[in-house]
């Protein structure tokens, strides 16, 4: 099924690389990460080229909900008393600098950019809200409560953060892309110090950005350990009646929505990938409860990198991979999470010091009980029974019977019934005859 994003209009076309190349940056990946990272190192002045291995903006950042906010959910409470108030603050304004370069962009490419407020609401933990109040009032960042919103059921109490933004990822990707240096349908094959091999050439580079959702590099970072995948599914409605702001439900398994132009965005139905969920299922039971006149329109579903703390990984891509960096883990905020990426990593890579690279360092210690759970579930899925496997680390492979496909419990890779990649961190086909 294709997004509303996806349908609105036409992305433009690159060529696969044909010839060798020597550049000063290669970026490996053409997600809205890999493209706002090469404008900016184009707009410096910066050699580079980006390759991607299929059509740009044709997988995570073509299906989202495209919220551009500072508030993700609950994160403040835990991460003030996770990673103490510095770093807690440096994560907002990291965003709110997001926020304001992509108000900048808006003013001069046509994206949909529109000005709203962000809302995280609670069906029944009003306490929830109410440390994450107190957390921000102790970081001095504004904010304001409600215990009604305009949603068709009650809330025990919801969080506003005003002055936020929605927007239209593909409109802005196409406007700013054109004039990018970029290669389609070049799949890197292989990465070794200051050189990329994608499809059947060589790239002579100083520096390497990895912008690919999922690192696909097993043997730095330990990203197969410290992040899993979850699905989210979407569904745009006609003929429902608008919310006028985004909303988000703290719960794992609530609901989202947003408007888009006279369309109602309901996003919900996660379970993580491999595992069984709600999916479209549980969003169309819920409009026909609440929006018994809409009809839909839309039905999309993403894929998103979820990290062990709910902070995106972006900079080093490991302990000893000085000229290699990584931007990934983007946890369901990856609009926001990708300019925050763009900016570190051209930053970097430009010599300068990122002003807030602390706090999303991927070396940072992620002792987590989250760890241990990600490190069993891949031993008891390697130790199943089935000859069919991931290419990715060998794990079998469950069926999903809704989106017909094989995906990966372990890591998240998925593919066609036959056996074609549909998501990455695999790099190739499966068995699965």
């Amino acid at each position: 099924m294709k997004s509303l994003w996806l349908d609105s209009l036409q992305l433009p076309a690159f060529p696969p690389l044909e010839h060798d190349l020597d550049t000063e940056v290669v970026i490996i990946g053409g997600g809205l990460a890999g493209i706002l990272t090469a404008y900016m190192l184009q707009q410096q002045g910066i050699d580079y080229a980006l390759v991607e291995a299929d059509k740009i903006c044709r997988g995570i950042s073509g299906n989202t909900t495209a919220k551009i906010t500072s508030q993700h959910s609950l994160i403040y409470d835990r991460l003030l008393h996770e990673q103490g108030s510095e770093r807690a603050l440096m994560y907002y304004r990291a965003n709110e600098q997001a926020l304001a370069k992509y108000r900048e962009l808006a003013a001069s490419y046509d994206c949909d950019f529109e000005s709203k407020s962000a809302f995280v609401y609670t069906l029944d933990q009003p306490q929830k809200i109410e440390r994450e109040a107190a957390a921000l009032t102790t970081l001095g960042c504004p904010f304001k409560m409600h215990e009604q919103l305009p949603l068709p059921f009650a809330v025990a109490a919801a969080l506003e953060f005003t002055d936020q933004a929605q927007f239209n990822p593909v409109k802005l990707v196409a406007a700013i892309a054109a004039d990018l240096r970029i290669y389609e349908q070049s799949m890197v094959r292989e990465i070794s110090p200051h050189q990329v091999i994608a499809g059947e050439h060589k790239i002579k580079t100083r520096q390497i950005i990895v912008t690919t959702h999922f690192p696909f590099i097993n043997k730095h970072g330990a990203y197969f350990l410290k992040m899993y995948q979850h699905r989210s599914y979407v569904i745009a409605l006609e003929n429902a009646p608008a919310v006028g702001a985004m909303y988000v439900d703290e719960a794992e398994k609530g609901m989202s929505f947003r408007d888009y132009g006279d369309l109602l965005l309901l996003g919900g139905g996660d379970h993580r990938t491999g595992k069984e969920g709600g999916n479209w299922c549980e969003l169309r039971d819920f409009a026909a409860r609440f929006y018994p006149k809409a009809w839909e329109r839309y039905a999309w579903a993403a894929q998103d990198c979820m990290s062990l703390d709910q902070v995106p990984y972006i900079g080093r891509y490991g302990s000893s991979t000085p000229d290699l960096y990584v931007a990934t883990g983007f946890n369901k905020w990856g609009m926001t999470s990708s300019m925050v990426a763009a900016q570190i990593l051209s930053d970097l890579v430009a010599g300068r010091q990122p002003q807030f690279a602390e706090v999303f360092d991927p070396q940072r210690s992620m002792l987590k009980p989250r760890l241990l759970v990600n490190g069993f579930t891949a031993l008891i899925n390697l130790l199943t029974i089935s000859n069919k496997r991931c290419p990715h680390l060998g794990c079998a492979l469950s069926w999903n019977d809704v989106e017909q496909s094989w995906d990966c419990p372990c890591h998240g890779s998925r593919f066609t019934k036959e056996g074609e990649l549909l998501d990455n961190p695999a790099t190739g086909p499966a068995k699965v005859e």
